[in-house]
């Protein structure tokens, strides 16, 4: 057990997972069904966002969410008319309600009347000029996303902030999708204004357990400052890309290796 390298060994966990054979059990299948950049960025949105429970339900919620915009998310948000909205009524995932979702094509629609990108959401901060924080970007998003008038109290739950000191599992993994970018071809890496070494590592319970048992959180508790300290942990295997070993810590986890 001496002898044992955990770098090692999730690098060689990292090759395993990270491979095209991930996407068809995993929330990212649902982004891959489009080429179009905008509709890749709605649906990981949305994909993200719905990413609690079994996988296979997550995976079915987001198709049949696909039906309702008609097979085309990005232009069902942009050329809908009021009656349209009607296709969205009923549509529930756990605590995410129609009313939730009502809101997020709104948003959505707001968004990309100014931008062309979903990145530009995610960088508010540094049109004052500052350098990127993802703590401050994450923070930042969230209030701009509810900087609509009379946006729901209810749908606020549904986006996570460092200020709640949420470890923002959901969001930092619909960031990794959008931002890593590597010959795999499981993420996209669409963006290129936010770098690799800046995001932060998506904790949810399987890359908690494992990360745990690996000594690379410390922290009996799982929040934002849990979700920093694990990836400064793996930012010591790869100080540039230290978010892959979502890949071994979550692949591990399903498989209950540890």
């Amino acid at each position: 057990m001496a002898d044992f390298d955990v770098k090692d060994f999730l690098d060689r966990k990292v090759e395993l997972f990270n491979q095209p054979g991930f996407i068809a059990n995993d929330p990212i299948c649902i982004p891959h069904m489009f080429s179009l950049k905008q509709d890749i960025e709605i649906m990981g949105f949305f994909a993200s966002i719905l990413a609690w429970g079994q996988r296979k339900t997550i995976i079915n919620k987001c198709k049949e969410l696909i039906d309702r915009f008609g097979g085309e998310p990005y232009r069902f948000v942009m050329e809908h008319q009021d009656v349209d909205l009607r296709q969205l009524l009923g549509f529930k995932h756990r605590t995410f309600n129609d009313t939730d979702l009502l809101y997020f094509v709104a948003f959505l629609r707001f968004h990309y009347e100014r931008f062309s990108s979903l990145e530009d959401a995610f960088l508010i901060h540094r049109q004052y000029g500052e350098p990127f924080s993802m703590e401050r970007a994450l923070n930042e998003f969230k209030a701009y996303f509810f900087s609509l008038p009379d946006h729901p109290i209810r749908t606020k739950k549904h986006i996570s902030s460092p200020l709640q000191k949420s470890s923002c599992k959901r969001l930092n993994m619909f960031l990794r999708w959008m931002v890593r970018g590597d010959k795999k071809g499981v993420d996209f890496g669409l963006w290129n204004r936010i770098a690799a070494q800046d995001l932060i590592c998506p904790c949810d319970v399987h890359v908690e357990r494992v990360a745990r048992h690996f000594g690379l959180i410390s922290s009996d508790k799982v929040n934002w400052k849990t979700a920093v300290e694990l990836t400064n942990n793996l930012k010591a295997f790869d100080p540039l890309d230290p978010v892959k070993y979502d890949f071994a810590l979550f692949g591990i986890g399903v498989e209950g290796e540890i």
